[in-house]
């Protein structure tokens, strides 16, 4: 081997050993590294001292050395940043064209005097600035159905999720035929459309021809007379056209959980709700967070189920929520900027709410 070798390339091809010399008799013969004696610094080869002058692009980590690729230009940085955009771009676009621009025509409108004289082109639209909003602000009644909203929402969405998760457990333990026949049954539920599912909820509960007034013997009984009651009819047909789809995703959830972790929570006596508090749950959470946020957004802004069933909101507007209040404040009023307005309160609000939440739960080291 060459004396001028390389300590580098000497140290990445490894250590090398010269021919054994001839042993002496009685004793092993004696190994001589290639290469010279090592440094007396005892640092390895490639090391770069002050000073010392190593070759670029060459490092050692751990005692072994590291080449160093760079890219374009030598800035080591990686090329196809733009990669992952170039994938996204046709969602973004159509994201863009579907949910950021009618938010922004709705900001828009909001801080406008638009009424039908400015559809129609007869008069300008005058700019009012926070005109609008603070005539919301000021209607006591859009407190009143503000508050309605937030209450309803709230019971809608415990109720969904509540009916939702025991109905996925349920479907973990019955047979595979009655599994089948509860799942046809809620798929059927969650795909009949919105007005007529009302329809039919209305029927049910018709004071004169209806079979639950029969059947419970309340003779021509009103459910939809009463603020109260009508709420919760409503609130009944929301629950049956959304539990689908907590059960449905809860289900696949607790189809992933490990068998034996629940076989190992049944040998130590835990009792079904006790496995769903203490186990399933946590486990699940990632999973729950999807269904209550989608409940929380769907279940705020109900309009069908309210309008139809109510007939427009209930006697003297007693049944009003939020978006059947922007709808006759717009369209029955022809007030389009304080209906604008309202609909940009209802984007905070849910914007918050799911904000906050995500936040409580980063917070409670989970990861989304």
């Amino acid at each position: 081997m060459n004396d001028r070798t390389n300590p580098v390339d000497a140290a990445v091809r490894g250590p090398e050993t010269a021919p054994a010399a001839p042993a002496p008799a009685g004793g092993p013969a004696p190994v001589v590294p290639v290469g010279g004696p090592a440094p007396l610094s005892g640092r390895a080869p490639g090391v770069r001292k002050d000073g010392d002058a190593a070759e670029p692009g060459l490092a050692v980590r751990g005692g072994r050395p590291r080449v160093r690729r760079s890219g374009a230009g030598g800035t080591g940085r990686v090329s196809g940043g733009w990669t992952p955009w170039l994938y996204l771009a046709p969602a973004l676009v159509v994201l863009g064209g579907l949910l950021v621009y009618p938010i922004y025509q709705l900001g828009l409108i909001s801080f406008f005097e638009y009424t039908q004289a400015q559809v129609s082109g007869g008069e300008p639209a005058t700019f009012e600035g926070f005109g609008n909003y603070a005539e919301l602000f000021g209607d006591p009644q859009f407190w009143e159905v503000l508050l309605a909203t937030v209450l309803f929402a709230a019971a809608c969405v415990v109720s969904t999720l509540v009916v939702g998760c025991a109905l996925a457990v349920l479907l973990t333990r019955v047979r595979a035929l009655p599994r089948l026949a509860l799942m046809l049954a809620a798929l059927g539920a969650w795909a009949t459309p919105a007005v007529t599912g009302s329809t039919v909820w209305l029927f049910l509960f018709d004071p004169d021809f209806g079979p639950v007034n029969r059947m419970l013997g309340l003779g021509d009984h009103s459910w939809t007379y009463g603020r109260i009651s009508a709420f919760l009819l409503v609130l009944l047909e929301v629950v049956w056209c959304s539990f689908p789809f907590v059960m449905v995703t809860v289900y696949a959830g607790i189809r992933a959980v490990p068998a034996e972790v629940l076989e190992a929570a049944s040998l130590d006596g835990a009792s079904q709700w006790r496995i769903w508090r203490s186990v399933l749950a946590p486990m699940l959470r990632p999973i729950l967070v999807v269904v209550t946020i989608q409940s929380v957004i769907w279940d705020f802004k109900v309009f069908t189920q309210i309008y139809v069933m109510t007939n427009g909101g209930g006697i003297a507007g007693q049944n009003l929520v939020l978006n059947v209040y922007a709808y006759q404040q717009a369209f029955a009023s022809s007030q389009y900027g304080l209906g604008s307005a309202i609909g940009v309160v209802m984007l905070l609000i849910l914007l918050a709410v799911t904000l906050v939440y995500l936040r409580l739960l980063r917070r409670q080291g989970e990861e989304l």
